[in-house]
């Protein structure tokens, strides 16, 4: 006797959508596309001008078109098939990437800082335009009941991919060099076109009269200010970006210059905090209901800073490691809620648009957080530097925990009227 949806566990029941696993697939390929990518840059740059200025450049250049292009795609993303841009994104990715294996293998002393700089700058482009269309598509096709488990499943492709490419993409540095790890990355992006050839995602509802592009920014600019829950989320949002995340691309430096370790090592290093980013996704993936999503989401952010500034002082590559494992614990709460408070503290006519201005919070805080951080390491000392940005981060957080509604409240879904009247 076949089972009928509503006795099937939250788990199977989402992964029982075709489009979706297609989607899930899309996403960990990509994620581990550009992590082997951003470790086989920052490697390259690290060691070519052992600055860490300049390896901060790398993450400053994958997230500055956020901010820029990032109202604008959910705009995209609420107007536009979502299918073709998925499509549209991956092919600009992967003529980049072919750009740059070119190089590589034709002569790896062509390729300089200003390239690697501009090949991100295109990553961190297509990945902006995407991200608001890939995430609104999730919510088409599993619907509001099921989208927790549907972001969770998310967040462990997210997972598996950060996971995956940066150790892959280590070993392959140490045997067979740039141009060798490289090839992989291609493979991927192929594999990655043909999945979204097959892809069938749920047309936008068209509405009948379309506001003007600005007024339809500044409607949804002022809805999110309205809205406590939206409010704090993207307050904590810019925090988390600006003073915390930016740690992760100096893991390369630390690993080198205070760790010791090689490339592989480094590898594993970057990876780690997606074993417990994992294990965390996987325990909300089966959770049948949720309604405080805040106290997950700024739980989640104090536990990721935390543990961060314990792992910039550990003197043993093992502890650092397991550190930076337990903080994957909170990101799986912090990424999971994200993007369930986003949509579901928004009407369903102004998603695409809270997804994009979600994109922007997250692109106007890491340029600046990774610039000032690189300088910082750069002018005085590495771990000084990214510890003085953590505990700022902390205090700046202090707020929310204290008095803001998005922890002390449940959320409340609102109704598409809601949009029409803000």
């Amino acid at each position: 006797m076949q089972r009928s949806p509503r006795d099937r566990s939250p788990l199977s029941s989402v992964l029982a959508h075709s489009q979706f696993r297609a989607l899930w697939c899309v996403g960990t390929l990509h994620e581990f596309a550009r992590r082997m990518e951003l470790l086989v840059f920052s490697w390259l740059i690290l060691q070519v001008t052992d600055s860490y200025f300049q390896l901060g450049l790398v993450l400053f250049f994958n997230n500055v078109p956020r901010p820029l292009l990032a109202f604008f795609s959910g705009i995209i993303a609420d107007r536009v098939n979502r299918q073709l841009v998925l499509f549209v994104s991956q092919i600009a990715t992967t003529l980049t990437s072919l750009i740059v294996l070119g190089l590589l293998v034709y002569d790896i002393s062509l390729v300089k800082p200003w390239m690697v700089y501009c090949a991100i700058l295109q990553q961190g482009a297509s990945r902006a335009l995407e991200d608001p269309s890939r995430r609104t598509a999730i919510l088409d096709v599993v619907g509001e009941t099921r989208l927790v488990n549907a972001l969770s499943l998310d967040v462990i492709s997210h997972t598996t991919g950060k996971m995956v490419g940066p150790i892959l993409g280590g070993v392959l540095l140490d045997t067979v060099g740039y141009s060798g790890a490289y090839v992989f990355v291609i493979v991927v992006h192929l594999v990655n076109l043909g999945i979204l050839t097959r892809l069938r995602v749920p047309p936008v509802v068209q509405n009948l009269q379309r506001e003007p592009v600005l007024q339809s920014l500044g409607v949804a600019i002022r809805y999110a200010v309205a809205s406590p829950a939206l409010a704090g989320m993207l307050y904590v949002t810019i925090i988390m970006n600006a003073l915390v995340f930016p740690i992760q691309q100096f893991i390369p430096a630390i690993g080198r210059d205070h760790l010791h370790v090689s490339a592989t090592l480094v590898g594993l290093l970057v990876a780690a905090d997606g074993f417990g980013q994992l294990a965390g996704a996987g325990l909300m993936a089966m959770r049948r209901q949720v309604t405080y999503h805040g106290r997950i989401f700024v739980g989640g952010s104090i536990g990721i800073t935390i543990t961060a500034i314990m792992f910039v002082w550990s003197p043993w590559y093992a502890l650092a490691f397991c550190l930076l494992a337990v903080g994957g614990l909170g990101q799986s709460g912090f990424a999971t809620m994200q993007s369930a408070i986003t949509m579901l503290a928004a009407p369903q006519d102004m998603r695409g648009r809270m997804m994009g201005l979600l994109s922007f919070c997250i692109g106007v805080g890491t340029p600046v957080g990774v610039l000032e951080m690189g300088y910082l390491a750069s002018a005085f000392m590495l771990q000084g530097a990214i510890s003085a940005n953590l505990l700022a981060g902390l205090l700046l957080m202090l707020p929310v925990v204290v008095r803001g509604q998005l922890v002390w409240q449940p959320l409340r879904q609102v109704s598409t009227d809601a949009g029409r009247t803000a």
